[in-house]
């Protein structure tokens, strides 16, 4: 499954932002959705995600209370809403998707940054 993420941009602290990633090539029935971030020089960490089918989500303690993830049917998308953005929210995010224990399917990057 080929990944186009996308909705990042700069917005102030308390902010909002909605990132998208779309599939193409398949649908994402069977598949569990990722959001992923990665500051320079730091090891890509764990947002979110979702399971396609089952709609179950999981949220790194760091955004539990200010992101949600979830999922457009119809449109074959996954959505991510950044709420009360923080500085330390800056990063390259990244989504990607699985059906086995591998992260192996991975989009390009949209970058957010968050100023004081």
């Amino acid at each position: 499954v080929q990944l186009q993420a996308c909705g990042g941009g700069s917005v102030r602290a308390g902010g909002s932002l909605r990132l998208s990633c779309a599939a193409s090539g398949r649908t994402f029935s069977g598949f569990a959705i990722g959001w992923f971030r990665q500051v320079p020089g730091k090891e890509r960490e764990f947002v979110a995600s979702i399971w396609w089918s089952s709609g179950i989500t999981d949220y790194a303690h760091s955004v539990e209370d200010r992101f949600t993830i979830s999922r457009d049917n119809a449109k074959n998308t996954v959505y991510l809403q950044m709420s009360d953005l923080k500085p330390e929210d800056t990063a390259v995010y990244f989504c990607a998707a699985r059906n086995s224990n591998t992260w192996d399917n991975w989009g390009q990057g949209t970058q957010v940054t968050v100023s004081s």
